[in-house]
């Protein structure tokens, strides 16, 4: 995802999207990195799951007020609903977003 498709992928996702802000150099991000990819298959069709490297794409981190990396924002219908913090496990992001039962 960039700067460019922010709108497009985010803003006006009929599902909602859990948007992923991270950075190469960041080891925690890197960490949370294969367990975002099982919440995508897990919920897939159900929740995007779409990454932003905040180095490439400084508009939309500033939007978002990215001041910490990892950082994932949870948006339904457009708006932000979840901000999550840090490298942290499936199930309690699971938990966070209100996806598990």
């Amino acid at each position: 995802m960039t700067d460019a498709s922010y709108q497009a992928l985010v803003l006006s996702s009929p599902v909602p999207v859990l948007l992923d802000l991270w950075a190469p150099w960041c080891g925690p991000c890197r960490m949370v990195a294969p367990i975002l990819e099982q919440l995508a298959k897990k919920y897939n069709g159900k929740i995007t799951v779409a990454k932003l490297n905040v180095d490439e794409n400084p508009d939309t981190a500033q939007r978002l007020e990215a001041r910490s990396i990892p950082l994932m924002v949870y948006f339904k219908n457009g708006v932000p609903v979840q901000r999550l913090v840090g490298a942290m496990g499936l199930s309690e992001i699971e938990r966070s977003l209100g996806l598990s039962n």
